[in-house]
């Protein structure tokens, strides 16, 4: 079984049958679904039929929908751009149309800024320092030369902004997204753990409860990470925005942290942007490219992303190929052992589901167990074993195919589903017949973990070892 987990963006390069098709077979589990880009229309075409081919060819495939949130951009610059040079002066203004000054549609932001604040162009192509602030104008020094171009995005690194993470349009999409009962939704622009709380308030009014994966991009969300951890479902590792709002040199070591603050709770973590980027243009990624990859999943991140790459490059498939070839290769040298290790000094103050979680682990260890099965509901348990990083394969079973497409994204695990098990007898026939796929002779041990009386969600109390006759 592959272990790490490959979410791919579609767009205009991947969003056909056949593609589609040839990326889940080479080792797609997770399909992003981008709402900065297209429409509800293109966007219910595209999901349809990413259902549609993923259930022809029995694979279970999570959508994520990626909600855009705010973006500062700056308004309608001259044909060709403006040419700045270090030092040069600018104006800054909300008003259109004015020839001396630059259009920034954003008088909130301009309203917010200090003299002293940054504002970094693009993807930092152009940063300006703000050197004055008259009424509802600033005057800037360029502090990064180059070619300032029209809705170019603009960030502030280091000012609070009083926005919203939630804009109108994202409350329109949140609805579409809720009515296509997508697997994931993924919002952008979090700050604090209010963000996430507004955010599943507003999928109540929808009658919907999606799985919420935080997007860790703003300085502001570093500084509440452990609170933004406790109310989410999942955190993305976002390094393009968090690379121009933090310094690009912290990058490598917050993505650490932030790995290290999901695994240690058994959330799932994405590692995202700029992965193979190469790729966009080239059938090779470079060497530095497939070190980022492998160093990400030795780091113990449950999922990598391809965004360009699958969305709008020229090598969609070779790119999802690829990121699996690298996985499966890093996956052999993956530190079990130091996994092994700190198994029980992850969990401080053990809940009966951690504590039955790891010594499931240790357990499958000490009588070489061939596969770890979790009887599961919501999939809960399946994530806390995998949070320990077992050697052992891990595989769900669960009556919900809705559980089976939400563990695509978890580390290792693998979920199949069965008809309703009422008791203990019917669970470990089914669980039997699950592993049956993997061809284990007889002899072989399994180790079943579920809650008893069943039907109940987040109550694991039970282990056996199973001998296949």
């Amino acid at each position: 079984m592959a272990r790490t987990k490959i979410v791919a963006t579609i767009g205009p390069a991947s969003s056909n049958p056949e593609t589609i098709r040839r990326m889940l077979a080479v080792g797609m589990t997770v399909a992003r679904v981008n709402f900065s880009h297209g429409n509800h229309d293109s966007h219910r075409k595209t999901i349809n039929m990413l259902r549609r081919i993923a259930q022809e060819d029995g694979i279970a495939l999570a959508i994520l929908g990626d909600l855009q949130g705010p973006k500062l951009r700056l308004g309608n610059v001259r044909a060709g751009g403006i040419q700045l040079n270090l030092g040069d002066e600018v104006v800054l203004t909300p008003h259109p149309g004015q020839p001396a000054m630059i259009h920034l549609p954003h008088p909130d932001l301009i309203e917010t800024v200090k003299p002293g604040a940054r504002l970094v162009i693009g993807d930092g192509e152009v940063e300006f320092t703000v050197a004055e602030k008259r009424s509802d104008t600033l005057r800037c020094l360029v502090t990064v030369a180059g070619l300032l171009e029209a809705r170019k995005g603009v960030n502030a690194p280091g000012t609070d902004l009083a926005i919203s993470s939630i804009t109108e349009k994202d409350r329109e999409d949140l609805a579409f997204i809720c009515k296509m009962e997508l697997d994931y939704v993924a919002l952008s622009f979090v700050r604090t753990a209010e963000d996430i709380l507004e955010l599943r308030e507003l999928m109540k009014e929808h009658g919907a409860n999606i799985p919420i994966i935080a997007k860790i991009e703003k300085s502001e969300a570093i500084e509440h990470l452990e609170e933004i951890r406790d109310v989410t479902d999942g955190m993305m590792v976002a390094r393009g925005d968090l690379g121009i709002d933090m310094p690009p040199q912290e990058v490598p070591l917050l993505q650490k942290r932030i790995i290290s603050c999901c695994n240690a709770v058994g959330k799932p973590v994405i590692t995202a942007t700029q992965m193979l980027q190469s790729m966009v243009e080239h059938p090779r990624p470079t060497r530095a490219e497939a070190s980022d990859v492998a160093n990400a999943i030795l780091d113990g991140t449950d999922a990598v992303m391809l965004s360009g790459e699958t969305a709008s490059g020229r090598f969609p498939v070779e790119s999802v190929r690829m990121m699996r070839q690298i996985s499966d290769m890093t996956e052999q040298a993956f530190p079990y052992d130091v996994w092994r290790r700190r198994r029980w000094n992850n969990v401080s103050t053990p809940s009966v589901t951690e504590a039955i979680s790891a010594a499931t682990c240790d357990v499958a260890e000490e009588v070489r167990a061939k596969v770890i099965v979790s009887a599961t509901m919501s999939g809960n348990t399946a994530q806390q074993i995998a949070r320990h990083r077992p050697q052992t394969p891990i595989m769900a079973v669960s009556p919900l195919e809705r559980t089976q497409r939400r563990l695509a994204l978890v580390w290792g695990v693998e979920c199949v589903t069965v008809p309703s098990f009422g008791n203990t007898d019917k669970m470990l026939e089914q669980s039997v017949t699950a592993v049956s796929s993997l061809g284990l002779g007889p002899g072989s041990k399994m180790v079943i973990t579920a809650g008893v009386p069943f039907g109940s969600s987040g109550l694991t109390n039970l282990i056996q070892v199973h001998e296949i006759s």
